[in-house]
């Protein structure tokens, strides 16, 4: 699939784009050791893990972002 223009290639090696990590933690990709079985990020030289790991810490913040008052407004 070709990659839209705002799309980043994290892993130049294997071929996985932003889009793809982001949506592995939309998945549930909790580690960048998941990461990295799931996509093949990282597995030959490594050179992107740094990226590949605060783009994947910055996704599952937004994704594990609670939501405290949706429990607040059924208790009232």
């Amino acid at each position: 699939m070709p990659a839209s223009i705002d799309t980043v290639y994290v892993c130049i090696c294997n071929g996985v784009t932003d889009h793809q990590i982001r949506e592995a933690a939309a998945n549930g990709c909790n580690s960048v050791a998941e990461l990295t079985m799931r996509t093949g990020c990282g597995s030959n030289c490594g050179s992107c893990l740094d990226m590949a790991s605060d783009l994947l810490s910055q996704a599952r913040a937004v994704h594990d972002f609670p939501l405290p008052l949706l429990g607040l407004a059924s208790a009232a």
